[in-house]
Parts: C-alpha cells; sequence; structure tokens
C-alpha cells in the first residue's frame, strides 16, 4: 500500500468516508510504522480484525518523546520539538516534507475563520520564539508571511509597538488576529487595556511555568476585561499533531473535517466512551499520515460530537507541558 491513498483527505465531505480513510490509514501505518505496529501487537490487536474505526488503537502521546514515530526510514529527517518545564524531556515529530502542515494549518484556518489575507496577524509568542523547532513558530511565520499586511509580525516584548499597532488597526477598522501564548496575553493586559471590535484575541494556550496556572474560564475573563471584547478564541494544537482545533469563545473546540475526537475512560485506556461523559481525549488526525493518526493525549475532556469536544484539564500523572495545561 502506498501513502497516495490519503491524497484526498483534504476534500472530506461525509463521515463514511472518513471512515474509510481512517481504516486504510491504519493499515498503512501498521504496515509502516515499526513503533505503532509493536504497540498494536503488544496489546493483541490484529489488523485483521479492525474492520471500524473503534477498533483502531491510539497510541500514548508519551511514546513521542522517547521513540521515533514515523512511517520511513530517514535518518536525517527534520522534526518539530515539544517545549519542556522542569527539565522534562521534549517530544519530537518527525517529518519529510511540511507539504501536509501547511496544508492544514492554511485550509483548517481558513474552514473557520476565512482567508488569511482578510486579517492583519499579531503574534505575541516570546518563549516561542526563544527556541528552535516550535511548530506553532512555523505555522505563526506563514500566516504573517501569507496575510500579505505590512502590519503583520511577531513581537518578543515589544508592549508599546504592539499596543500602538492594535490601537491603530482598530481606529482603521481593519480585521486583526492577535494570536498569543496564555502567559504573554496576560502580561499584555495586565499594562494597557483596550476596547477591541475588530480583533480575534486567541490564545494558544500554557503559561509554561511563568504564571500560575489558571482554568480556561478564569484565563478567558480576565482577557476579555482587559482586551474589552465579549469573547476569546482558543487554539488546541501541539508538536504531535498536524492539525488544530478552534475554540469560538463558547469553551467548546471543533475539529476541520480530517480530525476526529473521541474520548476513552480513565483507568481502561482501551475502553470508549459515549458522547457526554468525560474522560482521556483520543485525537485522530489525518494529517499525521506519515508518523502515527491515532494519538491518545493527556487531555481530559467531553466529546460533545465527533467534532466538537471541551478540555477539562490534563491527567495528574502527565508532565507538565508548553501548551494547552489548563488546571481545573
Amino acid at each position: 500500500m502506498t501513502i497516495n491513498h490519503l491524497d484526498n483527505f483534504w476534500t472530506l465531505d461525509n463521515p463514511t468516508h472518513f471512515d474509510a480513510l481512517a481504516l486504510k490509514t491504519f493499515q498503512f501505518q501498521y504496515e509502516n510504522n515499526s513503533i505503532y505496529r509493536a504497540f498494536c501487537d503488544l496489546i493483541n490487536c490484529n489488523p485483521v480484525d479492525v474492520v471500524s474505526t473503534e477498533n483502531i488503537p491510539h497510541l500514548p502521546i508519551s511514546f513521542f518523546k522517547s521513540k521515533r514515530i514515523c512511517c520511513f526510514d530517514d535518518p536525517n529527517a527534520s522534526f518539530f520539538s515539544s517545549s519542556t518545564t522542569s527539565g522534562g524531556q521534549a517530544s519530537k515529530h518527525f517529518y519529510q516534507n511540511l507539504d501536509d502542515y501547511r496544508m492544514s494549518f492554511r485550509k483548517g484556518f481558513e474552514y473557520f475563520f476565512g482567508a488569511i489575507e482578510d486579517y492583519t496577524v499579531l503574534a505575541l509568542l516570546p518563549s516561542y520564539l526563544e527556541r528552535e523547532g516550535s511548530s506553532l513558530i512555523y505555522m505563526a511565520d506563514d500566516m504573517i508571511r501569507n496575510s500579505q499586511h505590512e502590519e503583520s509580525g511577531f513581537y518578543l516584548n515589544g508592549w508599546e509597538e504592539l499596543k500602538d499597532q492594535l490601537n491603530a488597526l482598530e481606529r482603521q477598522g481593519r480585521k486583526t488576529l492577535l494570536l498569543g501564548v496564555s502567559f504573554g496575553l496576560l502580561d499584555f493586559v495586565e499594562r494597557y487595556t483596550f476596547e477591541l471590535k475588530n480583533t480575534i484575541v486567541m490564545e494558544t494556550g500554557g503559561m509554561k511555568g511563568r504564571r500560575k496556572e489558571l482554568t480556561r474560564e478564569a484565563l478567558h475573563q480576565q482577557l476579555s476585561e482587559g482586551f474589552g471584547c465579549p469573547k476569546i478564541y482558543s487554539e488546541y494544537g501541539m508538536t504531535e499533531l498536524l492539525s488544530q482545533a478552534y475554540s469560538k469563545g463558547d469553551g467548546l473546540f471543533e475539529c476541520p473535517p480530517w480530525m476526529r475526537v473521541a474520548a476513552r475512560e480513565n483507568q481502561d485506556p482501551f475502553q470508549k466512551l459515549p458522547w457526554g461523559q468525560s474522560g482521556g481525549l483520543n485525537i485522530t488526525d489525518l494529517a499525521n499520515r506519515n508518523t502515527c493518526a491515532f494519538i491518545a493525549t493527556e487531555d481530559l475532556g467531553i466529546i460533545h460530537s465527533d467534532s466538537q469536544f471541551e478540555v477539562l484539564g490534563r491527567f495528574d500523572i502527565s508532565e507538565i507541558r508548553g501548551c494547552n495545561l489548563m488546571v481545573v
């Protein structure tokens, strides 16, 4: 089996189509990803018995910290790496090229928010700019370049410059996206206050040990008051995934058509839960065709549909991570 059978997942338009491609992806990755195959064999999962997406095993996300998770043999392959705190081990997501990642975040953003060319993109991502290998920085840089507005750009600690730019864009009535790590946005609104009417403020999660962790509700309340806007948007992404889910301020994240979410029982990771019950989040990301598309995350949440979910927090046993850490 070749990987070409997945070329059309960007045009998914119904659950049946998703299921068929997910099953083909499983067969391809079982045959070509030695770590995933060993995991399936260890839990006695025979690929012949996988006839439904419900039967597909999800690989614990911690494997990305210690193993090379990929369907290709290239000792010189590049990778994205996760941020770490307290000396924790970084996850690595290997890739042969970035075509799928670019296609995923470009189409994903357009699916929810329209063309990036319509926005001026301001990125407040200080901790990520200070290190190499960040998939978030790569995405933000691509968005800035493709926004085609000269005012778009990164900000490290240029608070005054960012404040002036936001106010100028507001006066001009320009559609703006302010993308920021949580602690950076909080630091910003402690210095200045705004009344934003044309700006989407989107947090990417994570205090990274810089500030006390907050629930998403408390974080959004502080940011909403500081920026003077009724809703704070959120991006749900991680190094181990090539796709992102987004929340438009109502606490519910929604996946693009090539991404699906499910919940598992906390004490029995192989027991799937029905919608409405809280459990560990399992993500299927078909954009991960060259690594592993089936990831058992360390996030806790509630599933509201195949494409909508709520993030409640993290497992207590998880290491503190840089992205999407919300403690309840």
